[in-house]
């Protein structure tokens, strides 16, 4: 089925290096990734989940209290996370 999704310009950009770097279509990378977290919900205990806490490791303090954050907060720092492993791994090549 055809549909549309609006994604944060960051995540977009890293769902298609990810495809790119994987040799595959943005859209097998999109259904593999929903497909995986479609069932991995299912193998985790519905009380587990609700009592799990986000981690957010950093070097830097927050710039507000995490109970704050909304989700393009926690999208930003997981993409400035992300960018900077790349940055790592393309430095020790």
């Amino acid at each position: 089925m055809r549909t549309t999704l609006d994604l944060p310009d960051p995540l977009f950009k890293h769902l298609k290096t990810r495809a790119a770097q994987e040799g595959r279509t943005l859209r097998d990378l999109v259904v593999e990734l929903v497909e995986k977290g479609l069932s991995a919900r299912d193998l985790v205990d519905a009380q587990q989940r609700f009592q799990a806490r986000p981690l957010i490791a950093g070097t830097t303090p927050m710039r507000m209290p995490p109970s704050q954050l909304t989700s393009a907060d926690l999208s930003d720092i997981l993409s400035e996370e992300d960018d900077e492993r790349a940055r790592q791994i393309l430095q020790s090549r």
